[in-house]
């Protein structure tokens, strides 16, 4: 174990669009640690296919976009950061492409253009795509930049365990983050990191739930740290379902992206007939709340499980080259999407709400910001429109590094305490993690998922609650692992949800409950806040 600290200028935990973005604005002013716990590309940003939502058409404006994101978000935006966001963004994507990515072109009139998809809630055609691998293509074009730069330092493998902050020191207020506590699973040991600011980048929660599109590393791990530290955490019943899963019994989690029915596709059950006809005026393009809604209503009514969603109406040399990736893994399963429908199911694939920031990133723990998806910024609302992620982190990574450089880090606080094991010993039943793991997930699909009752929330809320005992008993008698950090985290994060889905009794946007099955006009505009005692 490191008898010391390791002093940073800057740490920064998650290498995505967020976390790589900020890393190289600030680096010129000072050491950056990039913390993450895999491979420097295993990200949600790496598994985005849609792409980035910004104004770079003439046929399209700011206020037509600003009025789709307000829409999207059932009332629960906040428009000064919705409209600030929007206008910001031609700027940081053309940022992104002077780093190397390379969005689609098209041929148009003799000269080539930006192809623009069209996504679900979208009423212009404003998607940057790179084909159907945008994500994989912004990753390469930042780790490429970031590799290059003297000044930033690349742990992976490295798993942040808690933030230090001064009231845990028993140190005078005001209570600020002072360090981090890091995994490192190349060593099996625990080392300190200091820095006199922090910034959280590590995504979302999507495996808290039994069914998600996201990566094995969305574990939660920056919203459980953060509420432990002190931070306030927002709007957390927000989890957005995608509609389009691709359902195969081998597939983990692969997506269908949303494009597909930007480009025609349509849904259908299992005998070939279209049920958003009524639904929305949308019908497939629909948000994707109400499209999630729609699936899970047709699977129960008709006793399926799962969907279609058919585009072989279109030419099937249009549809390879425009989903290549996907093409390829359907064929990969035994479907070919140029001949037959994808069988699709809703899974979990976003987390709205978050740790609750300021217009710069600020958390209202000192010292400690957050950007990306594990920020709730007021952007999202109840439910974000399709491909607005990307461009949030881009902007607010810009925004937390200005920030930071126009108020000056003070020098990194020196004297942290080591951290401590005590008695701890090896853990000799590792099936209570795994058990542990699969319960908590399974309750979660079963109680907390797209649609939710008061019955189904307070037995969750029980189950939580006792797990949670069991999972602290275990992280307290035995030295610290991947997994026994990444199930506490889910843990912590699977009681927030519960609790902001008991205390909004309405439905609105993503939290649809049969017990209040209405909008309650005194909730609009109203954030469900929780704050550890």
């Amino acid at each position: 174990m490191a008898d010391s600290p390791r002093q940073f200028d800057f740490l920064v935990l998650g290498s995505g669009i967020a976390g790589l973005t900020f890393a190289l604005k600030v680096a010129h002013a000072g050491s950056v640690a990039i913390i993450t716990k895999k491979s420097r590309a295993e990200s949600n940003t790496n598994y985005a296919q849609g792409g980035i939502a910004a104004v770079t058409s003439e046929e399209d404006s700011f206020e037509s976009h600003v009025r789709d994101t307000l829409t999207a978000g059932g009332g629960l935006c906040n428009e000064e950061v919705v409209r600030g966001i929007v206008e910001e963004g031609p700027a940081r994507i053309e940022e992104l492409i002077q780093l190397g990515m390379k969005f689609s072109e098209r041929e148009s009139h003799g000269h080539r253009e930006l192809d623009l998809g069209r996504e679900g809630g979208h009423s212009k055609r404003r998607i940057l795509h790179a084909k159907d691998v945008t994500g994989r293509e912004i990753e390469r074009a930042l780790l490429a930049a970031v590799g290059a730069h003297e000044n930033i330092t690349m742990l992976e493998n490295h798993l942040a365990i808690d933030l230090i902050t001064t009231a845990k020191l028993g140190q005078a207020q005001p209570n600020r983050c002072a360090g981090v506590y890091v995994l490192n699973n190349q060593t099996g040991q625990v080392e300190t990191f200091s820095a006199p600011r922090i910034t959280l980048a590590t995504g979302g929660c999507g495996k808290v739930y039994l069914y998600t599109s996201n990566p094995d590393i969305a574990t939660g791990d920056g919203v459980a740290m953060a509420y432990r530290a002190g931070a306030t955490i927002a709007n957390m019943e927000f989890i957005q379902f995608h509609p389009t899963c691709l359902y195969h019994p081998e597939a983990k989690s692969f997506l269908i992206s949303e494009a597909v029915r930007g480009e025609g596709g349509e849904l259908t059950n299992l005998r070939g007939e279209r049920f958003m006809e009524g639904v929305h005026p949308l019908k497939s393009l629909a948000p994707r709340d109400v499209v999630a809604r729609a699936i899970d209503r047709e699977m129960k009514r008709s006793g399926d499980d799962h969907a279609l969603l058919d585009i072989t109406h279109k030419p099937a040399r249009f549809l390879m080259d425009r989903f290549p990736n996907i093409y390829r893994t359907c064929l990969g399963y035994g479907i070919d999407i140029t001949k037959e429908p994808i069988p699709v199911v809703p899974a979990a694939h976003y987390q709205c709400g978050g740790v609750r920031v300021g217009r710069h990133g600020e958390t209202d723990l000192a010292g400690l910001y957050a950007i990306g998806e594990v920020a709730c910024t007021g952007l999202h609302g109840a439910n974000r429109l399709a491909s607005n992620s990307l461009l949030e982190a881009l902007v607010y990574a810009h925004r937390a590094a200005g920030h930071m450089l126009a108020h000056r880090p003070e020098p990194a606080t020196a004297g942290l305490p080591k951290w401590q094991s005590g008695s701890a010993t090896d853990p000799d039943e590792m099936v209570v993690v795994s058990h542990n793991w699969e319960e908590l997930r399974r309750l979660m699909w079963d109680y907390v998922g797209v649609v939710r009752t008061d019955k189904r929330l307070k037995r969750a809320q029980t189950r939580v609650r006792n797990l949670q005992e069991e999972i602290q008993a275990y992280y307290w008698d035995f030295t610290v692992t991947s997994d026994l950090l990444e199930l506490r985290n889910l843990a912590t994060v699977a009681k927030l949800i519960v609790r902001s889905a008991l205390e909004r009794r309405e439905s609105r946007g993503l939290h649809y409950t049969l017990d209040h099955p209405d909008p309650v006009d005194a909730l609009a505009q109203k954030d469900t806040l929780l704050r550890r005692e």
